[in-house]
C-alpha cells in the first residue's frame, strides 16, 4: 500500500452572487493513494478534476462550503465516477442556486470522520463564509483544507448574502487557531500558509473588519 498524498490542480472559472459575476482561480485538492482518493470542491472542469483522479477509485466529492465556483462541476464529476458529493445541509440553499435539479448524496456534519487511504480527516463545521461551511482536518498529514475560512493574510469573505464576519472570526478562533502551529492550511483559492504564521493577526483582522 502506498502513503496517502496530497495532490493539488488549479481551475478557471467565475462564481456568481448578489448579480455579480468574477473570474476565480480554485483549488481543488485530491487526497488518497494509488488505490482511492477524495476530492475536496469539484470547481470547474470535471475533465481536469477526473484526469488527476486517474483510474483510483473516488470515495467521495467532499464540497467545503456551496458557493458555485465550488460546487459546479461536482455533479458531472459525481455522475462520471459514481461518488457522492458531500455537503454541510446548511449549504443547500446556495447549492440549489447552481443546480435546482440535483441534490448532494450525503451530508457533512461536525465531527463526521471520513478516510482514505488510511488517512482519518475530521469535518469541523466553520461558519461565516457561508452558513455550511466546513474544514477537513487531517493530523496525520499535518494539513487543514479550510476552503474559504481561512486564507493566507486573513479570513474569507463575509461582504455577500449569509456571510457573516463575527461568525466567521469566531470559527477561526475557535476551530482553527486552536490546531498545532505547524498545521498547513490548504486554501480554496491561493497560496497554502501554516497555522502559525496566521494565528499572531487575529487581532489585526477583528480591527480592520475583514
Amino acid at each position: 500500500m502506498t502513503a496517502a498524498r496530497i495532490d493539488r490542480i488549479v481551475t478557471s472559472g467565475t462564481f456568481s452572487l448578489d448579480g455579480g459575476t468574477w473570474e476565480v482561480d480554485n483549488n481543488v485538492w485530491i487526497v488518497g493513494d494509488d488505490a482511492e482518493a477524495i476530492v475536496v470542491d469539484a470547481a470547474h472542469d470535471a475533465d481536469a478534476i477526473a484526469a488527476a483522479v486517474g483510474d483510483r477509485r473516488l470515495l467521495a466529492i467532499v464540497s467545503t462550503h456551496g458557493h458555485d465556483d465550488h460546487i459546479d462541476a461536482a455533479p458531472e464529476l459525481s455522475a462520471r465516477t459514481g461518488a457522492p458529493v458531500l455537503l454541510h445541509p446548511d449549504d443547500l440553499m446556495l447549492w440549489k442556486r447552481r443546480h435546482p435539479d440535483v441534490d448532494p448524496q450525503g451530508e457533512l456534519s461536525d465531527g463526521q470522520k471520513i478516510t482514505v487511504a488510511g488517512v482519518e480527516l475530521t469535518v469541523l463545521h466553520t461558519p461565516g463564509h457561508s452558513p455550511g461551511a466546513v474544514c477537513l482536518y487531517a493530523p496525520r498529514l499535518g494539513t487543514v483544507f479550510s476552503g474559504d475560512t481561512l486564507f493566507s493574510g486573513g479570513p474569507g469573505a463575509t461582504g455577500r448574502s449569509f456571510s457573516d464576519f463575527p461568525t466567521i472570526i469566531a470559527s477561526i478562533r475557535e476551530r482553527l487557531l486552536t490546531l498545532p502551529p505547524d498545521t498547513v492550511v490548504r486554501t480554496g483559492h491561493g497560496d497554502s500558509t501554516t497555522i502559525g504564521a496566521e494565528a499572531p493577526h487575529l487581532d489585526e483582522w477583528i480591527a480592520r473588519g475583514y
